[in-house]
Formats: structure tokens, C-alpha cells, sequence
């Protein structure tokens, strides 16, 4: 039986490779594995064979100074299409030239290969990267460097889906005003418009729960999203503040958002109503 809508779909956003900068969309299909098209494609460091991430700015300082859209929208069980990659000096440079790896490998002045998964992220490799946590207080891990792997076949960090509503980033900017809480600092995939004017982290009620988007797709809220260095780091208009993880540590232990797995799929666009299911 399903309750009162929760809200409406805000917007929709995907990431064509990894830990660059992404692309609203008005419309999403949503297939086992997530949002397709989101992470399809990453670079890999060709000294270690580590997948390339913002979570490591130390190494990868430049990553968010770039730019990925789709030359066309994904397809489902289709290979996934060309994407364009807008450099740091403006330049842009399609994935299909034969000399990709050697133009982002200049870039990025480190050697890189761009890979890509299969139909559906179909591919069957578990790959490894890395994670820079700062020093900042509350953290369990503090000023290190750690590894972790992906989940098997993805290029995601952890769930497939990431969604975000506008109640919990009213919440966190009200505790930490000078900050810039925009929805692209926590890269989601769903930013839900939240009913009535409620400021708490409403969506992690929600765990264990299945929601209902739109008249076709089903999910289930997984946990909590933890937070990284990435939310602190400049990107466009927005400059470096460490202050935006640290509101996040002291209000809700770091977490932003939910994961989500996908129970039923289908197509999502802004607007469609979102519903909790019991």
C-alpha cells in the first residue's frame, strides 16, 4: 500500500566517467544496476592499475576540472555510447579518437587508459582506488590514505543509486550558512523536492523502505551515504571548503543522503511523484 507522495523528482544527474564533473538530464532509465549511463566510463592509472577518483585529490588533483557528457543517451543492452570530455583549458576531446589516452594522460600528467563497462555495466572485473581522509574531528580515520575496492562489474564507490533530498541540504546549510551546500557538491543521481518545509535528514527514515517513482520504478533505500573529501573541494563556481564536510560530521556522523538498490526498472523524469511504499 502506498502512502502520500514524499515529494517530486528535483532533478536527475548522471556521471559518464567517474569523479569528473556530469550532466543534468530531464529523463533517466533505470536499469539493475543503477541509472544507466552513470559511471560508465573511468580512467585507470597505468602505474598501479588503480581506478582514478576525486577521493584521492593528492594524486588526482585536476579530476573535478573535467567535463563528461554523452555524445548520445545510453540505450539499454546497447554498448555505451561516445562521450565527450571538456578539458581543464576549455579544449574538448571525444572518448572514440584513437589517441585518447595519450591527450587525457597529458592533462592529467599522469599515464591513464579510459575504460568502459559493458551493456548494463556488464563487465565482470572488480577494480580497486583510493580514499584521502583529512583531518578533520570526528573521523575514525584521519590525514591517511586508504584502499578500497568497487563493486564487482560498476565503476560506483558503493550503492547504485544515490538520491539526495532538499530537506537535508536546507538543514546542513542552516547549521553552516557561508557554506555553499549545492546539490553538485554531493554528486547524487535523484534530488528529491521534499513536502512541506520540514529541515532534518528526512530520506534516512527511509532505510529498509521501498520507494516508488514515477508510475514504474521501484526502489529500495540501502543507508546512509558517507561523506568524503570530494564534497570539500573546488569545482565551477564553487571554491574549497573543508567547512561543508565538517557541518556534515558534527550534524549527521558524516552521512548525506541514501543509497539505493533497484527493485524494479524503468524511466524517471523530473516531476514524477515519489511515494513510500510500506
Amino acid at each position: 500500500m502506498s502512502k502520500p507522495s514524499q515529494g517530486e523528482v528535483k532533478s536527475l544527474w548522471r556521471y559518464p566517467v567517474k569523479s569528473m564533473q556530469g550532466e543534468e538530464v530531464s529523463a533517466a532509465s533505470i536499469e539493475d544496476n543503477g541509472l544507466l549511463g552513470d559511471r560508465a566510463y573511468a580512467l585507470i592509472d597505468a602505474d598501479d592499475g588503480k581506478i582514478a577518483t576525486a577521493k584521492n585529490p593528492r594524486k588526482w588533483p585536476s579530476l573535478f576540472s573535467f567535463k563528461s557528457t554523452f555524445m548520445k543517451t545510453p540505450s539499454s543492452g546497447e554498448t555505451m555510447p561516445a562521450v565527450c570530455i571538456q578539458l581543464p583549458n576549455g579544449t574538448s576531446v571525444i572518448s572514440a579518437e584513437k589517441d585518447i589516452d595519450q591527450i587525457l594522460s597529458k592533462a592529467l600528467n599522469r599515464k591513464v587508459t579510459l575504460a568502459v563497462t559493458g551493456p548494463s555495466h556488464s563487465n565482470s572485473s572488480e577494480g580497486t582506488s583510493e580514499e584521502y581522509w583529512p583531518d578533520i574531528e570526528g573521523r575514525d580515520k584521519r590525514n591517511t590514505t586508504t584502499d578500497f575496492a568497487l563493486p564487482k562489474g560498476t565503476f560506483f564507490d558503493a550503492g547504485q543509486i544515490h538520491l539526495l533530498s532538499t530537506s537535508t541540504l536546507a538543514r546542513l546549510s542552516d547549521s553552516y550558512s557561508q557554506g555553499n551546500f549545492d546539490v553538485q557538491r554531493f554528486r547524487p543521481n535523484i534530488v528529491l523536492e521534499s513536502r512541506g518545509s520540514e529541515k532534518s535528514f528526512i530520506e534516512e527514515t527511509w532505510i529498509g523502505c521501498t520507494l516508488a517513482i514515477g508510475n514504474d520504478v521501484r526502489i529500495k533505500i540501502t543507508g546512509p551515504t558517507g561523506r568524503c573529501v570530494m564534497t570539500t573541494l573546488a569545482q565551477g563556481d564553487y571554491p574549497q571548503d573543508h567547512g561543508i564536510l565538517r557541518t556534515a560530521v558534527q550534524q549527521n556522523q558524516g552521512n548525506v543522503g541514501v543509497y539505493a538498490s533497484v527493485i524494479r526498472k524503468g524511466l524517471i523524469r523530473t516531476g514524477d511523484q515519489v511515494r513510500l511504499e510500506s
